[in-house]
């Protein structure tokens, strides 16, 4: 679940750059991500998320919601959660493997991405599991949030 209103990559400035200001956005820079799910879609892996988002969206949002296009073209399914419907959810991020491993994404004041702290907690992670379940209930698949 990503629920933060930013993230800061170097990989992305220049494309969120050219997004924002209406120019043709070079992907290049998603094209190891982008490979990454297609090779593991063709493997049966799924990938998924919910993204808690604030609307209106701000441009940083509507550059995530563009990239999205292209993750579930290669085999991720995305789907988009109003912050307003978030309610009783984690307001932090973390990814869950195989509904087993619990990872808790770390950030900086400063939107830098820190590492991840892998939980093993087994009620922490029943809990994730839960919340993860109750987000992807209530969320928007990525095409239809992108219609409206």
């Amino acid at each position: 679940m990503e629920t933060r209103e930013v993230y800061k990559s170097a990989n992305e400035t220049d494309a969120l750059r050219q997004f924002s200001s209406g120019d043709l956005v070079d992907m290049s820079w998603f094209r190891n991500w982008l490979t990454m799910i297609e090779d593991a879609a063709g493997e049966g892996r799924r990938f998924s998320r919910v993204r808690v988002v604030s609307t209106p969206l701000s441009d940083y949002s509507r550059f995530g919601l563009f990239c999205s296009e292209y993750t579930n073209a290669a085999g991720e399914d995305i789907r988009y959660l109003a912050r307003h419907d978030a309610m009783g959810l984690p307001d932090y991020d973390y990814w869950l493997f195989d509904s087993r491993t619990l990872v808790r994404m770390l950030f900086d004041e400063q939107e830098n991405f820190l590492g991840g702290e892998v939980v093993e907690d087994p009620a922490a992670i029943v809990n994730h599991n839960y919340w993860r379940d109750t987000a992807w209930h209530r969320a928007v698949r990525r095409d239809d949030f992108a219609a409206q």
